[in-house]
């Protein structure tokens, strides 16, 4: 097989599940170290090696990271690579310098990996899409109550901002609960 052959098998026969979970937005993700333990066996049987490497660039005032997914042919040194970008924020807080870089790092390393393996966002079993994919019933989840709606528009105006309740009427519990937990937690 040429490497494009393999690339494709590779693209066929890679499920990277979205094996983390985020709390504060409260939806699932996969990290870019979930894609590559799911590649590994397929690099392998494949006779392929996959190399990630990153550089920074300055696009105007701005800093970016940018990474390469670099798929090479271990039996004939062909080879196809995937870039993405990831900017880095100037400030973000709790974190220094080096946690700011590699936060942008990882972003940009996980698309690079998405765009070379075609990883697709398939929908999570839970979410209205994947019903309407499937036929199956969607995951209902009880709504943001009046109390959390009022505590919510009461941390939006200490924070100096407005608060869009049409779409926080929307919010699950959960998710009002956790933004919350979130706000309290940082006062």
């Amino acid at each position: 097989m040429n490497i494009r052959e393999k690339l494709l098998n590779i693209q066929a026969n890679l499920k990277a599940p979205k094996g983390q979970f985020n709390n504060f937005g409260g939806y699932k993700y996969r990290s870019c170290e979930d894609i590559l333990e799911a590649v590994k066996p397929l690099l392998n049987a494949n006779k392929c090696i996959l190399t990630i490497t990153d550089s920074i660039e300055q696009i105007g005032t701005r800093y970016y990271i940018s990474a390469k997914a670099i798929l090479l042919d271990a039996e004939s040194d062909e080879k196809i690579v995937n870039c993405a970008y990831a900017r880095e924020e100037e400030t973000k807080k709790g974190m220094d310098g080096a946690q700011i870089t590699g936060t942008a790092s990882s972003y940009a390393r996980k698309y690079a990996l998405n765009g070379l393996f075609c990883i697709d966002d398939t929908k999570d079993a839970d979410t209205d899409e994947h019903a309407k994919q499937t036929g199956a019933e969607p995951k209902q989840e009880r709504k943001a109550t009046v109390k959390q709606i009022e505590l919510l528009k009461k941390i939006a105006e200490e924070q100096g901002r407005t608060l869009d309740e049409e779409a926080v009427k929307n919010w699950s519990m959960k998710k009002a609960s956790d933004y919350i937990s979130k706000y309290k937690g940082e006062r």
